[in-house]
């Protein structure tokens, strides 16, 4: 458990939260704690429970157990778009955009539905034009400016992410949550995801679920260790990565 030294309160929280499948625990009596403005990684092996969390986190499932709290709200139990009304936004590890839509169209879409518009395809052209500037600004704050008019099929992968956290940022969020930024990306595409990352976490929290420990250990500020679905252990990254249950279990690789 993280104690909150500082007496704020945490942009996130959550009290034993449990989520049961069939009698097996996947997330199991998880305390955690995310502090406003930081960068914070779940990480573990495939199975440890981190998606499953994500998704209690976003209102995707309901806990069998447990609470949840975003800024000290109990936001448990609530459904995603409630979640998202409230300022989280989230990025999944597979992309799933519409291939003949340009990319402003896609930041223009997710910003009318931010304001209450829904995603109708048969809005008018006009009524998406009055988000054209925003959507363009957001384009240029992920390093796609130059390629707004191109369809999204067009995009390589790394830049496909790119996009998605554009539209994730397009509803203006206090939580920001990234399932596997950099899965399946070469090393230019994570160099650049990684400094993506840095430069829009200005005024945000960010959590995100990754394998890569090289990125972990660039981006973080706070690493949670998931193990079978509890907290094996927590802290700084040069604090956890020298913890020996973490290194057999998880980091011997990142000691090299």
């Amino acid at each position: 458990m993280v104690v909150d030294v500082t007496g704020a309160t945490p942009m996130l929280r959550t009290r034993g939260l449990a989520r049961e499948f069939n009698g097996f625990r996947a997330v199991d009596d998880v305390d955690l704690e995310v502090e406003a403005g930081t960068v914070h990684a779940l990480v573990g092996p495939n199975g440890a429970g981190k998606t499953t969390l994500f998704n209690l986190l976003t209102g995707f499932l309901t806990p069998t157990a447990g609470s949840i709290e975003l800024d000290g709200e109990d936001v448990t139990g609530l459904r995603p778009e409630r979640i998202a009304q409230r300022g989280v936004a989230r990025s999944f590890q597979i992309t799933s955009l519409f291939d003949e839509l340009t990319l402003t169209e896609h930041v223009e879409l997710a910003l009318q539905g931010r304001d209450g518009g829904g995603t109708q395809f048969w809005r008018s052209a006009r009524r998406l034009r009055r988000y054209a500037d925003e959507a363009a600004g957001l384009l240029a704050e992920v390093g796609l400016g130059a390629h707004a008019r191109l369809p999204a099929a067009s995009l390589a992968y790394g830049r496909k992410r790119a996009l998605e956290l554009a539209l994730a940022l397009a509803l203006s969020p206090r939580l920001l949550l990234l399932d596997e930024p950099t899965a399946g990306m070469g090393v230019e595409d994570v160099a650049r995801t990684v400094d993506l990352i840095r430069r829009v976490r200005a005024d945000r929290t960010v959590v995100l679920v990754e394998h890569n420990m090289k990125v972990v250990g660039d981006l973080t500020d706070r690493v949670t260790v998931l193990q079978f679905g509890r907290i094996l252990a927590e802290g700084p990254y040069d604090e956890v990565r020298n913890d020996p249950r973490v290194i057999t279990a998880y980091l011997g690789e990142a000691r090299a």
